[in-house]
């Protein structure tokens, strides 16, 4: 298992090494799938084994199972994904129950996976409640391309947001996706890759969130550059990455750590390209949320009027998803109860004006 992110006060190589591969023993807790088939652009994944065990019949939606493991070619590497389908509603007026379902793209941490990121976050099973898609791919070499740096583990720096691209075209094809409704969320490097989406194309995207992750600086600087509505959520006490950014980050034997920003800078430069007005900063139980509203004249922002910024900063919380049942690694920080991150992610999502 990789290294992860290392913080404020970083420990030496060999014991964070250590503490890296007590990795396992969190991604056992999840349910981890055969691999379903490879899907291409003419057609849809094949079906594998729900993680209740039952199992579909053909590829059709009629009999599609509610989560596959699937394949994607793309720029000549076949990327993997786990797809979570909602339920199927019952049929309309119009004898339509298949229709359009907005679509959530969650890119696990680095060193992890996506079965990872669905133990942690319970995602799917909120997604799919509300009626969303959901997928989880995964990383080549278990993390994201999440700057503009070039690195000898990732010497194409676009490769992911290519990926995620052709990700979103393949399942608003084959899974009937509602372009529309495209969000993105993540956590810690997954987090800094659903920012950097974001940023370079917020026309795609109806959302975004990320979880313990910043926007990159420096040589791999992420700049946003158009409006969508973005939440940061991030603990106040992060050993690994703090809040107030890592601008140099220690060095790392297996892939270097990207320098980053502060959170609220992070949330300040997509309200500043959404032509925010000054945010409004409230003490909340557990955390205190700070809010910009987008700009109703910014290119775009007819799209998406009443959107906003925000940031969430949670008390007695580390590089940890607030409201999560998995126990972190160790070093890694408490993870707070006072805030259910999934779902108000999600609800972020659904309604992403001021924060009630």
């Amino acid at each position: 298992m990789r290294s992860f992110f290392r913080g404020r006060a970083p420990a030496p190589v060999s014991a964070f090494a250590v503490r890296a591969r007590r990795w396992p023993g969190v991604l056992a807790l999840a349910v981890v799938l055969p691999l379903a088939g490879c899907a291409t652009d003419s057609g849809r994944p094949d079906a594998a084994p729900s993680a209740s065990g039952s199992s579909a019949v053909g590829g059709g939606t009629a009999t599609a199972a509610p989560e596959v493991r699937a394949q994607l070619r793309v720029d000549g590497d076949v990327r993997q994904y786990l797809l979570h389908r909602p339920p199927a509603p019952a049929a309309d007026a119009d004898g339509d129950g298949d229709g359009p379902k907005p679509l959530l793209v969650a890119f696990h941490g680095r060193g992890a996976d996506a079965a990872e990121l669905r133990a942690k976050t319970r995602l799917e099973r909120a997604a799919t409640a509300r009626g969303m898609l959901v997928a989880l791919p995964e990383g080549l070499g278990h993390g994201w391309g999440a700057g503009a740096q070039a690195t000898k583990q990732r010497p194409d720096p676009a490769l992911d947001v290519r990926f995620t691209e052709a990700l979103i075209k393949h399942l608003v094809r084959t899974e009937r996706a509602d372009p529309g409704q495209v969000y993105v969320a993540g956590f810690s490097n997954g987090g800094s890759m659903a920012l950097r989406m974001a940023a370079e194309r917020p026309a795609l995207l109806a959302g975004a969130a990320s979880v313990s992750g910043q926007l990159p600086t420096g040589a791999a600087a992420m700049e946003p550059t158009g409006p969508v509505p973005v939440m940061v959520v991030y603990g106040a006490d992060d050993p690994v990455r703090p809040l107030a950014g890592l601008p140099s980050p220690p060095p790392d034997p297996e892939e270097p750590i990207l320098p980053t920003r502060s959170a609220r800078d992070s949330a300040a430069a997509f309200a500043a390209a959404g032509g925010a007005g000054e945010p409004v900063t409230r003490a909340e139980k557990g955390y205190d949320r700070t809010v910009w509203r987008l700009g109703k004249d910014t290119p775009g922002g007819d799209r998406r009027s009443g959107g906003t910024v925000q940031l969430l900063v949670v008390d007695d919380a580390g590089h940890t998803w607030p409201g999560s049942t998995v126990p972190p690694p160790e070093g890694f920080g408490p993870v707070s109860k006072a805030l259910d991150a999934t779902d108000t992610i999600l609800d972020f999502f659904t309604d992403p004006g001021p924060g009630r």
